[in-house]
């Protein structure tokens, strides 16, 4: 796994510590099991945003802060210039760039999202998170699975939904996808 994943696994790891609670409690709070949160506190298994948003949201921690290691200290406004946005590429399929990194207690958490095309016949990743969602695409297509439901959209069209419902997306037409996921 890439050095980015390593860093928040071992933070997650500290955190578990500094709070003292078990493995089995953190995998109850990211509704998985507890082999599947160990992979993640060793580094050894990719991180979902949404398991981090939900640990963010149970133990109200920054999710700035699990992600890149610092706690955001901006609380009038925060200015993201175009492609300026904190970079996060978590896996080469992925890449999340935080819109409001450093403004503190936010509300909700806008990321640019791009996702890479895989083979036709790769299965979409499902995954929840508590709250809800809201994604705009900015340039390409995707399919978006919700709660076994398959939608596609196109560059402009875009998405509400009940984050708490499994789901995922894929990259469409073999060209990445490029949207605005808020995360409520």
């Amino acid at each position: 796994m890439n050095k980015q994943i390593q860093e928040i696994a071992q933070r997650l790891g500290g955190l578990r510590d500094i709070l003292e609670i078990s493995v089995a409690e953190m995998a109850d709070v990211c509704h998985i099991s507890e082999e599947e949160y160990v992979g993640y506190e060793t580094g050894k298994k990719d991180i979902p945003v949404s398991a981090l948003q939900n640990i963010s949201r149970h133990f109200n921690v920054e999710l700035t802060a699990l992600l890149f290691g610092a706690e955001p200290n901006v609380s009038t406004y925060f200015l993201t210039r175009a492609g300026q946005g904190t970079a996060m590429e978590r896996s080469s399929a992925y890449k999340y760039q935080s819109l409001a990194a450093e403004f503190a207690h936010r509300k909700a958490d806008p990321f640019v999202v791009t996702v890479e095309p895989k083979p036709e016949n790769t299965p979409i990743h499902l995954n929840s998170h508590d709250g809800q969602e809201f994604n705009f695409v900015l340039e390409g297509s995707m399919q978006i699975c919700i709660d076994g439901k398959n939608l596609i959209l196109n560059q402009g069209d875009s998405l509400y939904f009940d984050a708490t419902k499994q789901h995922g997306m894929k990259a469409l037409n073999d060209a990445p996808v490029k949207f605005l996921a808020i995360i409520f």
